[in-house]
């Protein structure tokens, strides 16, 4: 009998964004500038997180020529790749690992979103997913045009405007979810003696109507092959901890030790059961930025290079890590026992730390029996142990 991933206590994740999460991991000598828009650099990347028997990779998107918390200064990486499309030219050379494109809200359309999404999901069998967040970010907001920036962000937390950007994407998941259950599983026939190829009572409009978005459907795209693929958020406070037990599949979140861990994982797990979920279909990952190395001298050198050419020392709305494998593995199997599920690890310079990951730390996880020794589910959904939903309009 095979077992499934979900034996295992730990999943893992990473965090893909261009070189890699500290603004001058560009600069380390095991990246040349010259790949970062490269189909080769990215595919290479994903291939081998694969090798590493992870979950899934998320691939982080944006709105501006940077990132927000790095600035404009000509000493950062400028520039960045469609998240989307990037997977779509991954999933054909990769096999088992989960694809995760990053969507904002405020400058995208669900219904776009939908058929992308369910497009990668053809593709790749069923191994695609979709992170939804919003942005505050006034370079993106004056890019699209359409509104006015909003303000929640320090002493502004609790704004009106806050309230309706989580409104917004809750909103938004709700209609890409809606979209992608409007078409039932069987509602291809593809009769050629009869000429049927549809059966038209098995297409449903949605008619949604919100504040934010106003979708009739149906969907222009069958029901991917997950019925649903995985929606992740990430969040950093209580109003986030609702909207994933509300909306999402996989939490995305920011604890910074083991006791914080378990908290965050507790209130997501209650606001789940207060929306009338079973919050034993979410799973909850934690956040860590990584520097790993053989020694955590030269973990802490690597660091210390990196903030020198920055100028300044690094800083994330994640805990961060600087050390070992093995003083990570312990970490890991810490929170873990505090109630995580998991982890989607940032690796501070791509293709070094990611390495690092696959090659040091999985086998070490996997020597503790806390992942799996190879993959023995094929499906996103499958991988976290969810199961695939039916299609809300199937009764109907």
């Amino acid at each position: 009998m095979m077992l499934m991933s979900t034996d295992y206590p730990i999943h893992l994740a990473v965090a893909l964004d261009g070189a890699g999460w500290h603004p001058a991991a560009w600069r380390h000598e095991t990246l040349q500038p010259a790949e970062l828009f490269s189909p080769q650099f990215w595919t290479e990347l994903v291939q081998e997180a694969e090798r590493g028997l992870l979950d899934l990779v998320t691939l982080e998107d944006r709105f501006a020529a940077s990132r927000q918390q790095d600035g404009d200064t000509v000493d950062i990486v400028h520039g960045t790749l469609d998240p989307a499309l990037i997977a779509a030219r991954i999933g054909p050379v990769t096999h088992r690992i989960g694809l995760v494109p990053t969507a904002i809200a405020p400058h995208t359309e669900p219904f776009h979103i939908s058929k992308s999404i369910a497009t990668l999901d053809h593709v790749t069998s069923g191994r695609a997913g979709l992170r939804v967040r919003t942005s505050a970010d006034p370079r993106e907001f004056a890019n699209i045009g359409r509104r006015p920036t909003p303000r929640f962000h320090g002493a502004e937390a609790g704004s009106a405007d806050a309230e309706e950007a989580f409104g917004e994407v809750s909103d938004y998941i709700e209609v890409v979810r809606r979209l992608w259950d409007s078409w039932e599983d069987d509602a291809e026939i593809r009769d050629v003696d009869t000429g049927r190829f549809i059966d038209r009572d098995r297409l449903h409009y949605i008619d949604f109507q919100s504040p934010n978005f106003s979708v009739r459907g149906p969907s222009i795209t069958p029901r991917p092959p997950q019925g649903q693929p995985v929606i992740t958020v990430r969040a950093h406070d209580e109003r986030g901890y609702a909207l994933i037990g509300r909306d999402a599949d996989i939490g995305l979140t920011t604890p910074r030790d083991a006791a914080d861990a378990a908290r965050i994982a507790t209130a997501i797990r209650k606001e789940a059961v207060a929306a009338d979920r079973d919050p034993g279909d979410i799973r909850v990952l934690a956040d860590l930025v990584v520097f790993l190395d053989r020694t955590s001298t030269a973990a802490h050198a690597r660091k210390d290079d990196l903030d020198e050419l920055a100028g300044g020392e690094f800083a994330s709305d994640a805990a961060v890590f600087v050390g070992t494998p093995d003083g990570l593995t312990d970490q890991l199997l810490e929170w873990s026992a505090a109630g995580v599920d998991g982890f989607r690890l940032r690796p501070a310079s791509a293709r070094y730390d990611l390495e690092r990951i696959t090659r040091d730390l999985v086998p070490r996880l996997q020597q503790r029996g806390a992942f799996r020794p190879h993959y023995t589910t094929t499906t996103l959904r499958e991988h976290f142990g969810l199961p695939r939903p039916a299609s809300r309009y199937s009764a109907a």
